[in-house]
């Protein structure tokens, strides 16, 4: 990591902007969005995101923030002793922001002064003499002074070299009490199984019932891999397993999951979800006499169902202002249940809510499959199978009522 880089992630963090502080450091916004990029692979955290074209910072940011500050302050002490004045404001946050200078580098210096030897230095660095002498003359040229003194029995600081001593050992205690916490959460994000899933009605719904069977049986047998949960659209979901963010993932969608190992949960019909107190008994008069609200597009459930509503709507209400898209299932089933809505759904997450609404089978038969992927790590494989057997088991009864409900009406 560059000390510029940390200087202007420092920047970026407590003025929130990738812009101003590209404006101040007169850098581009891509230079300073790497910095921040690189600091956070460093720390094994998020600290930023997007948020209707603005950067946001993040929980987490405050924390780092703090440990950065013994950094730039030391920073300043080195600009001085560079001879860049710290004073004048803007040309030493110029400098700042483009120090080449590696904390790696900095920390071989250490241990060269620690051993009083660039031999034993080597040695204990693993590294070639030459190549350590060379970064050696490199850092004695960037600050424009000579930091040892060659003598028989080894090397030996100068003036200038103890107080680069001191400021080098400032911003390498800093930077190792901020990555000490890093490695911890590196250590328990190798640990922990990472579980995504669409977003279920509610804790009633099959995909909350399965999530709950996973984790009991996951800790009863008392696994070293820690379970954690999302929840999140398709897109997202598709997403997070590309970046690696997740290890399993449950979505009501097979589009993009070619390069991941998959396998089918369950298979579904679309319904309409219709207000209990509702008298309309076909899609038609529902969605002419109600405003409607689904999925989004992002979510396979909501492309699903406006493909379907495009496809096959008679009237002005599929492409009007009372369409309202809703990534939140629960808000969905709220709308529906106490607010005049009507909204499309899987059978298999409607029936578990049939006291809440009435469930209109539509005109033809809409089929839809949910599905599990995963990668490569044999938790994650163990993980489905779980998860499979427990959404056979868990769906098993209602859908086998609902096949009997439809054979009756046929």
């Amino acid at each position: 990591m560059h000390l510029g880089a940390l200087f202007i992630s420092h920047h970026v963090l407590t003025s929130g902007s990738v812009r101003e502080t590209a404006r101040r450091f007169q850098l581009s916004p891509s230079t300073v969005s790497t910095a921040i990029r690189h600091l956070e692979t460093e720390l094994a955290m998020k600290l930023t995101e997007r948020a209707s074209g603005e950067l946001v910072t993040l929980l987490a940011s405050g924390r780092v923030l703090e440990g950065l500050v013994p950094i730039t302050a030391a920073i300043g002490e080195l600009g001085q002793f560079a001879g860049h004045d710290a004073a004048a404001a803007d040309a030493h946050a110029a400098w700042a922001s483009r120090i080449p200078l590696k904390i790696v580098t900095m920390e071989r210096f250490l241990e060269v002064a620690d051993q009083g030897s660039i031999n034993r230095a080597a040695r204990r660095l693993r590294l070639g003499q030459p190549q350590l002498s060379l970064q050696l003359a490199n850092l004695e040229k960037f600050l424009g002074g000579r930091l040892f003194e060659r003598q028989a029995q080894g090397s030996v600081l100068t003036e200038e070299g103890r107080r680069a001593y001191q400021v080098f050992t400032a911003i390498s205690q800093a930077w190792n009490d901020l990555k000490s916490s890093a490695d911890e959460r590196y250590r328990r994000t190798a640990r922990s199984l990472r579980i995504g899933s669409i977003i279920p009605t509610g804790s009633e719904s099959w995909v909350a019932r399965c999530l709950g069977s996973l984790v009991s049986e996951w800790n009863a047998r008392r696994s070293n891999n820690a379970i954690s949960l999302v929840s999140m659209t398709a897109d997202d979901l598709r997403e997070a397993l590309k970046s690696g963010r997740i290890d399993v993932a449950i979505l009501d969608s097979v589009f993009g999951l070619e390069s991941f190992r998959h396998r089918e949960l369950l298979q579904t019909d679309m319904v309409v979800i219709a207000p209990p107190d509702s008298t309309e008994t076909n899609v038609a008069d529902l969605v002419a006499g109600h405003a409607i609200c689904m999925p989004s597009p992002r979510t396979g459930l909501g492309h699903a169902a406006m493909a379907f509503s495009y496809e096959r709507g008679p009237n002005r209400r599929f492409r009007s202002q009372d369409i309202t898209a809703a990534d939140s299932l629960p808000v969905i089933v709220d709308l529906v249940a106490n607010h005049g809505y009507v909204s499309f759904l899987g059978r298999v997450s409607a029936m578990p809510i049939a006291d809440k609404v009435r469930i209109v089978n539509l005109d033809e038969h809409l089929p839809m499959s949910y599905h599990v992927a995963f990668n490569h790590r044999k938790a994650a494989a163990d993980a489905c199978a779980v998860i499979i057997e427990a959404a056979a088991r868990i769906t098993s009864e209602p859908v086998a009522q609902t096949e009997r409900v439809r054979e009756s009406a046929a």
